[in-house]
């Protein structure tokens, strides 16, 4: 078969290790000492929390090392590169698997999430053929703008995505729906893709993504969807959540099954200083044997974690403060990229 046949894995099938970086500028790191010392707190307390059970890879940039080091685990690995940021599922590569088992690494243009006008990106855009080649993979280039975060894979094919994302007039402006889902079975061996209109509202927000799918639905398994669950009536995502079931419950899969979605009801905790939250339990990374959630301080933790832990059985599920990325702008799958085993 051609070693250009790809297949993108469930992110529960076994993975070789996580790959992550290290937040060293801009508003990610932070303004204040207290913000700078937040951001190496929590991304440190993320990669000390996957590598209790899988190896951590960490590009950090070379100015940053020693800082880097004195936070995280001595078991997690430090790689040097030039970093801008420090989301590694969008910066980095979306790892696949070819017919004869080798790996593949697939290398979307990156473009700060539709040319935002705060987001830098020179240095951000080579890292997901420098991630790759660090791991050994074959570089499968792609002309499309995308990012790890704009799409969610169920192993069989199916991929969810989002109009306003892989659609956006900032990333794609010359690609049709159809245009999207043939580069996605090249890349990923998408056979069925399942739009979703949109994202949750504060991902609209000013260091938003414009709606990666990563914070409002994932698959358990195949044919089984999580979806944030807002049931504030006053909260903006109240409507956001409905219209994102009713898209799935219309939907079929690769296997030509309808899904069964499962709620995770949002925190409980509805707006910070910002405006209206969009705190989510989806956004968490599936690991060998566990998963790594976000968790808020919030009433509704426990209840959340625990559908997460029905979810996935035999996996541990950690808890890790997520409300420092959140106020950044993401969570805890944002700044994860998992690499199968091969």
């Amino acid at each position: 078969m051609s070693p250009f046949s790809w297949r993108m894995p469930a992110e529960t099938a076994p993975h070789e290790r996580t790959w992550m970086a290290w937040p060293s500028s801009g508003y990610t790191l932070g303004d204040t000492a207290e913000e700078v010392a937040s951001a190496r707190h929590t991304w440190a307390a993320v990669a000390n929390a996957v590598a209790r059970f899988e190896p951590v890879t960490l590009v950090v940039d070379p100015s940053d090392v020693s800082v880097a080091r004195s936070h995280v685990d001595g078991g997690v690995e430090i790689v040097e590169s030039p970093l801008d940021d420090a989301w590694m599922r969008d910066i980095g590569p979306t790892f696949v698997v070819g017919d004869d088992g080798s790996l593949g690494a697939v290398d979307w243009v990156f473009n700060g999430w539709g040319a935002q006008s705060w987001a830098t990106w020179d240095k951000d855009a080579r890292i997901g053929v420098f991630v790759g080649e660090r791991a050994g993979a074959h570089i499968v280039d792609s002309p499309m703008v995308n990012e790890g975060g704009g799409i969610h894979v169920d192993g069989e094919g199916t991929v969810l995505v989002t109009d306003t994302v892989q659609l956006d007039p900032g990333r794609n402006p010359s690609m049709s729906r159809q245009d999207v889902e043939v580069e996605l079975a090249r890349t990923i061996g998408a056979t069925r893709c399942i739009w979703l209109p949109r994202g949750l509202s504060r991902d609209y927000d000013e260091f938003g993504t414009r709606g990666h799918v990563d914070i409002v639905a994932t698959f358990a398994r195949p044919g089984v969807v999580l979806l944030h669950w807002q049931d504030a009536p006053d909260h903006p995502d109240f409507a956001v959540c409905r219209e994102i079931e009713a898209a799935l419950l219309a939907a079929s899969d690769a296997r030509g099954s309808s899904l069964e979605i499962v709620r995770v009801p949002a925190p409980r905790t509805l707006s910070d200083g910002e405006g209206p939250v969009d705190w989510s339990y989806i956004n968490h990374l599936v690991v060998n044997d566990g998963v790594v959630a976000c968790a808020f301080d919030d009433p509704q933790d426990a209840e959340s974690l625990a559908i997460l832990a029905e979810a996935y059985p035999g996996r541990e599920v950690v808890g890790v403060d997520a409300r420092p990325l959140f106020a950044r702008g993401g969570g805890i799958h944002c700044i994860t990229q998992q690499q199968p085993r091969v």
